[in-house]
């Protein structure tokens, strides 16, 4: 009798049979490891939950006070029947993980979402060697290649503060957890007053009660005539009377603008190329920093990059999941889609 994978998907989730745990299950599982705090990969109604140390706070205020939550230092490792799981920074936002697993000689490193750009408000990735890698392609086109995060803030900086120079206020969108914080931990505060939606407040207090040092940021109630920087996510773009029709600029920050048609499709005045994944360079160095015997390639562009590796002497296949949140296509801003 063939034994299973180490890891496969069955009807809950990616699971491992030898040490009965799932990791990111999109159904309720009695023991879940999450490799972060993303709605789509962090979801309520598991008996317990472990992630790493640092993202204890922010998976916190997303699965509620009732979740009971262990959590494992970057690096450390337990035993789970046998099986030895450890956790080690994706630097995808703040607590993000990839998971480490062994069995009898065997290592298989699930990615989770990742990028290979430095962050101030996250560690950076950790490249780990192993037998089977199961990567992300959430970009895994060649067209997609990141410049330097100096680069793309020293443009948000120059756009915000050209427009509050001709009485301008600026309204910023991005994903609410980790996005923002990133974008907070860069801006030039000095420019005026920022401004941030509760549900970006709420998120900021877990990074803080983290440990992440993050510049002073208003309530939309503490508004002010002076020009400032609104901070939203896309469902609270259009807040009835919050600003002024044409008193404002809007900027969008997410991977999909660095395509010319999706800066054209969305109503912004501005686009930022700016993702807490990792690039068509990044996931290629991944996988090659890897040294893996196979690499199986989940949600995102799996095909384009399966057919890529194949073709590059790499074994490698689509291994199929279920996160509701993912998209290949950069037609809409619904805030589970901004990458």
């Amino acid at each position: 009798m063939i034994s299973p994978p180490l890891l496969f998907s069955n009807d809950k989730g990616l699971y491992c049979a030898a040490g009965d745990f799932y990791i990111d299950p999109w159904k309720g599982v009695d023991r879940a490891i999450i490799t972060h705090a993303h709605s789509d990969h962090a979801r309520s109604g598991s008996s317990s939950y472990l992630c790493a140390e640092p993202g204890f706070w922010v998976l916190k205020s997303r699965l509620g006070p009732k979740a009971i939550i262990e959590t494992l230092p970057y690096g450390h490792s337990i035993s789970l029947n046998g099986v030895k799981v450890s956790l080690h920074p994706a630097g995808h936002i703040l607590g993000s993980a990839q998971v480490r697993v062994e069995y009898r000689g065997e290592v298989w490193v699930v990615t989770g979402d990742y990028k290979r750009q430095t962050d101030p408000t996250c560690e950076s990735f950790e490249p780990l060697i192993c037998h089977t890698l199961i990567t992300e392609s959430t970009f895994g086109l060649p067209v997609y290649r990141w410049n330097s995060p100096a680069e793309v803030f020293q443009e948000m900086n120059d756009w915000w503060a050209d427009q509050a120079s001709i009485g301008k206020q600026c309204i910023l969108v991005g994903y609410s957890l980790g996005k923002v914080q990133r974008m907070l931990a860069s801006l030039n505060s000095e420019i005026g007053p920022i401004y941030a939606h509760e549900a970006i407040l709420k998120l900021n207090a877990a990074y803080q009660a983290s440990g992440v040092l993050l510049p002073k940021v208003k309530s939309f109630s503490e508004k002010s005539d002076k020009p400032g920087l609104w901070l939203m996510p896309p469902s609270a773009l259009y807040t009835p009377g919050l600003l002024e029709k044409g008193s404002y600029s809007t900027g969008f920050a997410s991977g999909w603008m660095a395509l010319r048609n999706a800066r054209k499709k969305n109503t912004f005045d501005k686009g930022f190329t700016l993702s807490d994944h990792a690039d068509w360079k990044g996931l290629i160095q991944t996988i090659q920093d890897s040294r893996a015997e196979k690499v199986l390639v989940t949600h995102g562009f799996k095909a384009a990059l399966v057919r890529y590796l194949n073709e590059s002497g790499t074994i490698a296949a689509e291994l199929e999941t279920h996160y509701t949140g993912e998209t290949t296509e950069p037609h809409s801003i619904e805030e589970g889609q901004l990458s």
